[in-house]
């Protein structure tokens, strides 16, 4: 598997949205047809993607949140993003 650059910047596509379901009293990520139930952890990746924030500062801030060194954490993040580009709902 191929990592995501430092200076990459994640975005949602056009028609792809993050919200929260209130009514679910969660939060999802919606595109045309389908529909993602974030759990905790995706829900603190998915709030910091803005189409502005680099990776490498959305990794930073995780590791902040999660008290976790970025050396445990990038994988897994990189691993949940690109899976998210592969099905279209995440532009990196």
């Amino acid at each position: 598997m191929t990592g995501i650059a430092d200076d990459v910047v994640p975005k949602f596509p056009h028609g792809v949205r993050f919200r929260e379901d209130k009514a679910r009293g969660t939060f999802i990520l919606v595109a045309p047809e389908r529909i993602f139930q974030a759990d905790e952890v995706s829900v603190e990746i998915l709030k910091r993607i803005d189409g502005k924030t680099r990776f490498d500062d959305l990794l930073a801030a995780l590791a902040f949140v999660f008290t976790a060194d970025l050396s445990v954490i990038r994988p897994d993040v990189e691993s949940f993003l690109l899976d998210l580009q592969g099905k279209q709902m995440v532009e990196l």
